[in-house]
């Protein structure tokens, strides 16, 4: 069988780069621009794609062309600057080339010896991002796909830690015949984080449940009030952004509590703990430097391409110990080396680390604090302009990136929701901009969330003007 059945030679790989480089630059040159129709639907891509399996191979350049055009219709301009609809970051060119540099070294990043400059890369950014963050520098950083598997690891971590204090070896023994762990969380807490708990065997519905405030922060009271009843220590899980509001648990005044009963704290903060890197929205985080593990994303605001997440971890050896993966056909860390595999519920894994350092570098520590002041000021500016218009409520105090908007009246009822969700279904058929609905305190709102380096006041001022003439087309309707 001849090389090019296999794929292209390296003669053939410049116009294959070129080819994807092209299209790349023509797709995120084009995004924003005015007049787009929504995506396809799923079904629509899905029609698109199908196709009896292939028998025979197709030249390189034409499977891409065939990528491209199909693909296309069904993208969302996720990297747009009017993209409001989750916290989203934009895939930073840097991050991007970084990223494609990357996939072109193809290295296998689980172990030092194997990828030494991977290795490597991980290890500073590692310590520039506790730095950053202003978190413990002893704590051990892994690099995974996003905060839900930072927060299955670092409860991983925190599960055999709290077991080993009760005289069990989960990770040798499993978890049948084991003391129970109490669980403590928020009303208001994420759905990765339950979702961690079912993996790792602790139960979404069993944990204790914390009462919490009109922003979603856990009330120091309600735990005290809880920590009275546990007969072990805890697992407290506190929020540092809630996905709706933006708001942060007072962990200043819940962590002590805690660690006076022996518990592991471990801290989701998926995008709000990057407020410790921006000076003027630190206050808003103080605290959480006491917890024992945290999880937060690259792909949000440090505008990573995805998937990028990091878990850290006070504690190294819990971290090691709840994750590593040892057989005697894989390379040993040698003396002052670090193996990324140790720290990631994967061997296999893509050398994230790249990016991380690339995007680190090139914002450095005034960039990522100025973009996180800009997006907490734009969505300040947003939901001040929205508020202003009659029939609309803004029903959170806007203290980041995140508002919760209510259309027809701010009070739970029928007629508010249909009037929220025609309004947010409008707005997605105008295209002109990308919101979406959720439901907070029993009421269906419109999330706006703030967190694409592409977008500025003037383009958060054309969302506004879409979202208004939508609300209106709706209520005059």
């Amino acid at each position: 069988m001849d090389q090019e059945d296999f794929g292209p030679p390296g003669a053939q790989m410049e116009p294959l780069f070129a080819s994807a480089l092209r299209r790349a630059l023509d797709y995120r040159q084009g995004v924003g621009a005015p007049g787009q129709p929504p995506p396809q639907s799923f079904a629509e891509a899905l029609a698109a794609f199908s196709g009896p399996t292939p028998e025979t191979g197709e030249p390189a350049l034409q499977v891409i062309d065939a990528l491209d055009r199909l693909a296309r219709p069904g993208l969302r301009d996720l990297v747009g600057p009017r993209f409001f609809g989750w916290v989203i970051g934009a895939s930073h060119p840097v991050g991007v080339a970084a990223d494609w540099l990357t996939s072109a070294w193809g290295q296998n990043a689980g172990a030092a010896l194997r990828t030494p400059a991977a290795a490597a890369a991980e290890t500073v950014a590692a310590t520039w991002l506790l730095d950053l963050l202003d978190l413990p520098r002893e704590a051990s950083v892994g690099f995974v796909t996003g905060a839900t598997v930072a927060n299955f690891t670092a409860l991983a971590a925190a599960r055999g830690a709290l077991l080993a204090k009760a005289g069990w070896d989960v990770e040798a023994d499993g978890l049948f015949g084991a003391p129970e762990i109490e669980v403590l969380i928020g009303e208001d807490a994420h759905a990765t984080v339950f979702a961690a708990l079912r993996y790792l065997g602790l139960g979404a519905r069993r944990v204790v449940p914390i009462a919490t405030d009109a922003q979603g922060a856990m009330s120091p009271q309600a735990l005290g009030q809880a920590l009275d009843k546990v007969r072990s220590p805890p697992l407290l899980i506190l929020q540092a952004g809630q996905l709706h509001t933006g708001g942060f648990d007072p962990a200043a005044r819940l962590i002590p509590l805690a660690k006076a009963k022996g518990a592991w704290v471990h801290v989701d903060g998926a995008f709000g703990l990057w407020a410790r890197a921006c000076p003027s929205r630190a206050g808003l985080a103080a605290g959480f430097e006491a917890a024992d593990s945290w999880a937060t994303d690259g792909h949000k605001w440090l505008q990573t391409p995805y998937d990028c997440g990091y878990v850290i971890v006070r504690d190294a050896d819990a971290h090691r110990r709840a994750m590593e993966i040892t057989a005697s056909y894989l390379p040993a860390a040698g003396e002052g080396e670090r193996d990324p595999a140790h720290y990631v519920p994967e061997q296999s894994r893509r050398a994230r680390g790249f990016a991380t350092w690339a995007m680190l570098r090139h914002l450095g520590r005034r960039g990522i604090a100025a973009l996180i002041e800009r997006h907490c000021l734009i969505a300040a500016r947003m939901a001040e302009r929205l508020a202003a218009e009659p029939g609309v409520s803004v029903l959170n105090e806007v203290v980041l990136n995140q508002a919760a908007v209510r259309f027809g009246q701010a009070e739970p009822g029928e007629a508010g929701d249909r009037l929220t969700l025609e309004t947010v279904r409008r707005i997605q058929a105008d295209n002109r901009c990308f919101v979406h609905d959720a439901r907070w305190r029993e009421r269906a709102i419109m999330r706006l969330s703030v967190s694409s380096v592409a977008t500025t006041p003037d383009e958060a001022d054309q969302a506004c003007e879409a979202i208004l003439a939508a609300w209106r087309a709706v209520r005059d309707g």
